[in-house]
């Protein structure tokens, strides 16, 4: 079983939730932009959470199922379509063998998730699916997939084809999943303060939390460059390099603002005034270039309570799906 790339998109890998455990040598963790948006897609269609999915970006790719597939396509709205049909995002969806996925419109959102039953067949580079581009490692031969690739996905032993009706291309599940308050005010991210927090100045600190900043149009998945009023240190001292992660906000020379998102190095010396917290980080991962972050301080203690309720909800949704694909088969 495979898909096969008739036209690429802009930038279309396989991905998963990253390689951890290899910061020491300089290997950043890499993986999904929106770990949300991919863990649901893999529940969806009944894969662990931790299967390789295809994060496409807009334009996307035009995919051709060369079998019967169980697939969904979570995140940002692409308009996606089967053949000349609509489909919903967030539902599990059986396609018939020859149908073409394509992606004509950009609703909203930055990048959307493909995921299939049975999960992508790739190799693991250091225990891990996901596309490192700058190394030439994982993923679909180290690289962004192009035309004419191959991708491979894993035998399933449900009978797909008895799931479509006479003469329909595909069959959209009778469930889905809500995902409002995940990315309720998507342009509203919480923040905790950075251990150089106190660098930065009185005023500098009002006016990180009070104006607007802009993405740049050069923001990528290694950071997005923020535009917005310069912001001033107390003391332009040098600083030791030190750890950072997906999130951490780190203020540049020129008075400007960076965040770093799942390409990030593994170091950096530039000072830390904060950090997005772990919960917020979907909604941050599908704002585009040019869309406005407004950031708002929170605590610990409120950080950590928002990622366990998500992480809660995605339990119970993982729970619910195994129940509605084990219906399906029976």
């Amino acid at each position: 079983m495979s898909l096969t790339i008739i036209k690429p998109g802009i930038l279309d890998t396989i991905q998963d939730l990253g390689r951890t455990g290899y910061g020491r040598l300089g290997i950043n963790a890499g993986g999904v932009m929106d770990r949300y948006a991919a863990q649901v897609a893999n529940m969806l269609v009944g894969n662990d959470t931790r299967e390789a999915v295809l994060e496409i970006h807009f334009p996307g790719a035009q995919v051709l199922f060369e079998q019967n597939s169980l697939i969904t396509i979570t995140g940002g709205d692409f308009g996606p379509m089967i053949n000349d049909e609509p489909i919903p995002l967030w539902h599990p969806i059986v396609v018939r063998k020859n149908a073409i996925l394509h992606f004509p419109k950009l609703q909203y959102g930055n990048r959307c998730y493909l995921a299939v039953h049975g999960g992508f067949c790739v190799n693991k580079w250091l225990n891990s699916y996901s596309t490192h581009l700058k190394a030439g490692a994982g993923g679909f031969k180290g690289r962004k997939l192009e035309k004419g690739d191959e991708v491979p996905y894993r035998e399933s032993c449900i009978y797909f084809a008895g799931l479509l009706k006479p003469g329909k291309e595909l069959e959209v599940m009778k469930w889905k999943v809500d995902t409002g308050h995940t990315y309720l005010h998507p342009h509203e991210i919480y923040i905790i303060k950075g251990n150089e927090w106190e660098q930065l100045t009185s005023q500098s600190q009002e006016q990180m939390l009070e104006d607007n900043f802009i993405i740049h149009p050069f923001s990528d998945r290694m950071g997005y460059q923020l535009k917005g009023i310069d912001l001033k240190r107390v003391e332009d001292t040098e600083l030791v390099s030190s750890g950072v992660s997906f999130g951490t906000i780190q203020l540049l020379p020129n008075g400007q603002l960076i965040v770093l998102m799942a390409d990030h190095q593994t170091t950096g010396g530039y000072p830390r005034v904060g950090h997005v917290i772990s919960a917020h980080l979907p909604k941050l991962a599908q704002l585009r270039p040019s869309d406005c972050i407004h950031f708002q301080i929170t605590d610990l203690a409120t950080a950590e309570n928002l990622l366990i309720a998500q992480q809660q909800e995605l339990n119970i949704l993982q729970r619910a799906c195994t129940e509605r694909l084990n219906n399906l088969v029976c």
